[in-house]
């Protein structure tokens, strides 16, 4: 049985842990959440991940539309 606190199934099914891919590339906060939802959306919320995960790429297009 997999331990979903240290290896959640919808994590661990990738060839590389989300976790590790954000900490060695050093992503900011909504980078990083964009990754965490897209790389789970299919073994846990679905639809709703992909929605979370529109919300922080439609934030990240909005700031950098305000720095130009």
């Amino acid at each position: 049985m997999t331990d979903n606190i240290k290896e959640p199934e919808h994590y661990i099914a990738n060839k590389i842990e989300p976790i590790d891919f954000i900490i060695q590339n050093n992503f900011d906060f909504c980078e990083k959440n964009v990754i965490k939802y897209i790389s789970r959306w299919r073994l846990k919320n679905g639809v709703e991940d992909l929605k979370k995960a529109k919300q922080y790429i439609d934030f990240l297009i909005e700031k950098e539309v305000e720095k130009n």
